[in-house]
């Protein structure tokens, strides 16, 4: 298992209630082992995924299929 970790930004503000739905799509994904706001930064969603069950595309992906902009950073 190779574990990386790539954060995701997200133009939008989002409440509470919309980062604990967004962070529980994003762990649905094989291979994400975690994905977490941190307070003080919720514009930034950091996401840890076994490089060979996942890739970054697909969180990026699940993250603007639920409707918001968003972009990789550090890729």
């Amino acid at each position: 298992m190779n574990i990386s970790d790539v954060i995701v930004h997200i133009k939008e503000s989002l409440g509470s209630e919309a980062r604990l739905s967004l962070e529980n799509a994003i762990r649905e994904i094989e291979g994400v082992v975690s994905a977490r706001f941190n307070p003080g930064k919720e514009h930034l969603l950091v996401v840890a995924y076994d490089t060979g069950k996942a890739n970054a595309a697909a969180l990026l992906g699940k993250t603007r299929a639920a409707g918001y902009t968003a972009q990789l950073i550090g890729m």
